[in-house]
């Protein structure tokens, strides 16, 4: 799986064709979303890049303590928990 470097991460939005997994370590939540949506992610053939949030002090100061978060392309799909139903729409509209 690949990451972005911190100034990518900080600056720049995401290819709007992939979804992008924000993440940090020792995060259950994060494991779970992450178990979940790589198999879906990968049957529509949609890559998925993940970032450590607490990597980058923008990143944390913006997401916080709100991960795991799900981004379909800059759209938010989902945070803590998958939506599979947003989640399925974004895959579905690719």
């Amino acid at each position: 799986m690949a990451r972005f470097a911190s100034k990518e991460a900080a600056g720049a939005s995401p290819p709007l064709m992939q979804l992008t997994l924000i993440v940090r370590a020792y995060c259950h939540l994060c494991d779970e979303m992450r178990a979940a949506v790589l198999p879906l992610a990968k049957a529509a053939g949609c890559p998925v890049h993940e970032i450590d949030v607490d990597a980058d002090p923008a990143l944390e100061a913006r997401w916080g303590e709100r991960v795991p978060v799900l981004l379909g392309g800059v759209r938010e799909l989902c945070h803590y928990r998958v939506d599979r139903a947003a989640l399925s729409a974004w895959l579905g509209s690719l």
